[in-house]
């Protein structure tokens, strides 16, 4: 397998971006056309562990985003998709549909310990290589009052558990055990590890 010099990288999120240019990833973005509802992608089977629903979700991302680089007859280079989820034991918090959902979920994290997984899949070569990031991470207590306040910020949609690390939340942020970036959505040990297998130069 020859080398490779960039990747596509089949997010939405600037967090993705910022990480992979953090650790000097050439990459280009592969994102879903107006016909592909990568919405749906991110529903929850019955009786799904959080575990096996993320990287079920990341593998469908690829997947999705492979066909996508065929069809618009893109070069043959690696490919990178990702996905997060916040799970409270076996509960998973995906983002907020509103600001009631926001507010219960961060009410069920107040002065609990969650789990942030993280999982990622590059296509290369023909083959697949995949990984998972577990991270945990407790919260102080949060009054009602700082809730609101943190919604009102906007900072908690778009984002699974209704927050994001490196914002405003940072101040109720008592311990984190893990992956920092696997947090903020794409754990770069664990990334660059794949990129290395799969001959990508950065």
């Amino acid at each position: 397998m020859t080398g490779h010099d960039h990747i596509l990288l089949a997010s939405q999120s600037p967090r993705r971006r910022q990480l992979l240019q953090q650790i000097g990833v050439a990459h280009d973005l592969l994102l879903p056309e107006a016909h592909e509802d990568a919405e749906a992608l991110e529903a929850v089977l019955p009786q799904e562990s959080p575990d096996a629903y993320v990287q079920r979700v990341t593998r469908a991302k690829l997947d999705a985003a492979c066909a996508r680089r065929r069809r618009l007859n893109l070069p043959d280079v690696p490919v990178l998709a990702a996905d997060t989820t916040v799970a409270l034991g076996r509960r998973i918090l995906g983002k907020p549909a509103d600001a009631d959902e926001a507010r219960a979920m961060l009410r069920a994290l107040s002065g609990h310990t969650h789990r942030v997984l993280t999982a990622i899949a590059l296509a290369a070569g023909g083959e697949v290589l995949q990984a998972l990031s577990v991270s945990h991470v407790r919260f102080a207590p949060l009054e009602e009052a700082d809730i609101e306040a943190y919604i009102a910020s906007g900072e908690p949609f778009g984002k699974a558990g209704a927050y994001a690390i490196q914002g405003r939340i940072a101040a109720f942020v008592a311990h984190v055990e893990g992956s920092y970036s696997g947090i903020m959505g794409l754990p770069l040990h664990e990334t660059a590890r794949l990129l290395r297998q799969a001959r990508v130069r950065f």
